[in-house]
Formats: structure tokens, C-alpha cells, sequence
């Protein structure tokens, strides 16, 4: 039996389709973070919490087709954000994006 700690939970994770970043799937962590209701809705309107920097880098990650993060600042305090593309392996076009927030932590000197 394992015991779940806030070192051991899973962070918010999230599959967004398409250029409007359309949520298809978030864990239970995402959905207890932004709400049932966000699942089915675009990004932008749906994780009102997050700043622009947010959307703009799943914007990036979407066009470029590379993976990138960022630090961002949310009601719950600094977050890194990591954005991966999913990219479709016959066409190598990217369909959308996956979305991992995590705290920031700090490495002790």
C-alpha cells in the first residue's frame, strides 16, 4: 500500500488539441486545480488563473514544435510550466500540446 505525499502526488498534467489549445484530458490533479467544468473548453477561457506567458508558450511549443518551459506566477505561488508537443508520427504535423505544472523548487547551496 502506498501513502501519497505532497512530494509523491501527481501535478497538474493536461492534453490540449489544436491551435485554440482545446483541453481533451486533464489527471486528477488538473481537474481538482481548475475544475471538472475545464475539460471540453479552450485554454484561455477555461485556466483563467494562468497569465498570458502561459498561452503564449503553449503557442510557441504548438508552432514550432519543440518543447519548451517557463516559470510562471499563479494565484498559487511560482510554477514551471513544461509544454510538449504531440506530434502526429505519419505526417510529423504537431495536433496539439501537453501541459505539466509544477511547483518551483528551490536546490539548497
Amino acid at each position: 500500500m502506498s501513502v501519497e505525499t505532497a512530494a509523491t502526488r501527481p501535478y497538474p498534467a493536461a492534453f490540449h488539441l489544436g491551435q485554440g489549445h482545446l483541453i481533451v484530458h486533464g489527471n486528477f490533479a488538473f481537474v481538482e486545480a481548475f475544475g471538472k467544468g475545464c475539460v471540453g473548453q479552450p485554454a484561455r477561457e477555461a485556466l483563467i488563473d494562468l497569465p498570458p506567458a502561459a498561452f503564449e508558450l503553449m503557442d510557441l511549443v504548438y508552432r514550432t514544435g519543440k518543447p519548451l518551459a517557463a516559470r510562471i506566477e499563479t494565484s498559487a505561488g511560482e510554477r514551471r510550466l513544461v509544454v510538449a508537443p504531440r506530434v502526429d508520427p505519419e505526417t510529423g504535423e504537431t495536433y496539439g500540446v501537453t501541459s505539466h505544472l509544477r511547483p518551483v523548487t528551490v536546490r539548497p547551496r
